[in-house]
């Protein structure tokens, strides 16, 4: 899949009515004589709370009738913590939800209400809200347009005369160059996030466009080429001290540490972490790099894309009007310009505004560049998705490819049948 054209300008949005009483809580208040809404606005963005803060003050400005309350949880729980707060309807009138397997189980519970015909839906790229439609419904908005693939450091690759790498071989030089001028290549988050995001861009180019709706369908294996080859290239890294010492038992705080004190050249994680990275070190000059697994002219991509963050309004909420005017506020594009900058985030919201020179120094990639649309998000069951991850760390952890493969793909066909 690739990008769609540079986003324009939408048209005005409408308003909606609103109506009282909602599952965020019981807490009741008077606005004008009129009992209020409290919305509960679900995510895992902790990052972005304040900037959230700051425009739902807005939000209330303009919607006194209206109290928008965030809960936020840690984004490597949200998988599990999303759907028991949805179902024991304590949180989430509006809420964040990630491609894949759980916008499908979170879809199959019936959460997602029907967004098909509200005036906002037209403030987004159409081609990047299409992974939040199913059977022909728009259930879920992608507010956050990411590149899954390493954020790298330009000044280092400057001062040693290095170029981006087009193939695997040069990938490996590269590392080389990097090991001996006593840089770590890439700070890799282990013990959280870094086997689910560098696995998309390691993939990317090994397997072929598909690969894993057809190993959902009983048509691929994990024990084919393309994964083994995708773990032997895993396990080259590791034994060859392309990641930090402890890969495994590092998070990614630590990661970015590792980067912006300049001892890491990458980060193994992707776009949304540069403005985290700037904060760390406001100095520091950032674009993407995605290993190219083959040889130059076997390339077909040059890095990995995601839609997510995907607004949804909670089909079971006795407020989904207001929930509905809330997720409309955020697609205005004055109001996801000053989430854009203040956030580092590119959106799917057309005529944003990147003002922030990091957002400027890399949109090239939303037009200019052939990327892949994430392929972990194409795995929509939980348990094989767990089952593909854990491949990738029993290799970092010292099995053998193969048998990694192999053991995975027992789950696979287990859990498939």
């Amino acid at each position: 899949m690739k990008m769609s054209k540079k986003w324009v300008l939408a048209a005005g949005l409408l308003g909606m009515p609103l109506f009282a009483a909602g599952c965020a809580g019981d807490d009741e208040a008077e606005v004008a004589g009129e009992e209020a809404v409290d919305l509960s606005f679900m995510h895992w963005r902790g990052e972005d709370q304040e900037v959230f803060e700051e425009l739902i003050a807005q939000f209330e400005e303009e919607h006194p009738d209206i109290n928008v309350e965030q809960n936020v949880y840690p984004s490597d729980q949200y998988m599990a913590t999303a759907q028991r707060m949805l179902q024991e309807g304590t949180a989430g009138d509006v809420f964040a939800s990630f491609p894949g397997a759980q916008f499908e189980a979170l879809n199959e519970a019936g959460f997602f209400a029907d967004l098909s015909d509200e005036e906002f839906v037209s403030n987004f790229d159409e081609g990047a809200i299409e992974v939040g439609q199913a059977d022909g419904s728009q259930l879920a908005l992608p507010y956050q347009l990411v590149f899954n693939m390493p954020v790298y450091n330009k000044a280092i690759f400057e001062e040693l005369g290095l170029e981006v790498p087009q193939s695997w071989e040069e990938f490996i030089a590269m590392g080389e160059t990097l090991k001996e001028n006593g840089i770590i290549p890439i700070a890799f988050p282990g013990a959280d996030i870094g086997p689910n995001q560098f696995m998309n861009s390691m993939v990317m180019n090994n397997a072929p466009d598909g690969a894993f709706e057809d190993l959902l369908a009983g048509e691929a294996s994990l024990t084919d080429d393309w994964w083994v080859k995708t773990l032997e290239q895993f396990q080259y890294l590791q034994e060859n001290g392309f990641f930090q010492e402890n890969a495994l038992g590092t998070n990614q705080d630590a990661a970015m540490a590792l980067v912006a004190s300049g001892e890491a050249a990458m980060l193994a994680t992707g776009s949304y972490h540069m403005a985290s990275l700037l904060e760390l070190n406001p100095d520091l000059e950032l674009d993407l790099l995605a290993p190219i697994t083959v040889p130059e002219d076997e390339a077909r991509y040059e890095g990995i894309h995601t839609a997510t963050f995907m607004l949804a309004a909670n089909s079971n909420s006795e407020d989904q009007e207001a929930a509905k005017e809330f997720i409309s506020f955020l697609s205005q594009p004055e109001v996801a310009s000053t989430y854009a900058n203040e956030t580092g985030q590119h959106l799917t919201v057309k005529g944003v505004e990147y003002e922030s020179e990091a957002l400027q120094n890399t949109a090239y990639w939303i037009d200019e560049r052939e990327t892949r649309f994430q392929p972990r998000y194409m795995i929509t069951n939980a348990q094989v998705e767990d089952a593909v991850l854990s491949s990738i760390e029993s290799v970092l952890g010292g099995a053998a490819p193969e048998e990694a493969a192999a053991e995975a793909q027992q789950v696979v066909e287990e859990v498939t049948e």
